[in-house]
């Protein structure tokens, strides 16, 4: 597989892929995944509370905490489910009178093998000079 997908720089991130058995349905197939991730995230860590927004143009936030931002990425049917640090101007003003960073950094390092676990079916192996990068599924045991 030698696709590459976005997600936000420091992120915690799962691979899957959408709509592996018929690219017709692909839109169908992507919003049944956002619903799904929107209630096993809240079911997992119920922290979260649905938000609808954007890091960027191809990064879209689906839920978000007082620390992180949940989301996913697409790229020509893979998908990369994410949990990162929030970036907005808020969570910066509040950070600036209460540290938030730290206690984020600890919370998404307390949840990451409980988030990849639930939302990765496969794995990066790495990438090459050109961007594109080398998934295989992930052993379920």
């Amino acid at each position: 597989m030698g696709r590459s997908v976005s997600y936000p720089t420091g992120a915690v991130v799962a691979f899957r892929l959408i709509g592996a058995d018929d690219d017709d349905d692909l839109d169908w197939e992507y919003e049944c995944l956002v619903d799904w991730i929107r209630a096993e995230a809240v079911r997992a860590f119920p922290s979260l509370r649905e938000h609808d927004g954007w890091r960027g143009r191809e990064d879209r936030i689906l839920l978000r905490n007082a620390y992180a931002d949940c989301g996913i990425s697409t790229d020509c049917g893979l998908a990369a489910v994410w949990l990162a640090e929030r970036d907005d101007g808020a969570y910066w003003d509040a950070d600036a009178s209460t540290a938030r960073s730290p206690r984020a950094q600890r919370w998404l390092g307390q949840v990451a093998d409980k988030f990849t676990g639930l939302f990765g079916e496969l794995e990066c192996l790495g990438r090459f000079s050109n961007g594109e990068a080398i998934y295989r599924r992930r052993d379920v045991a």
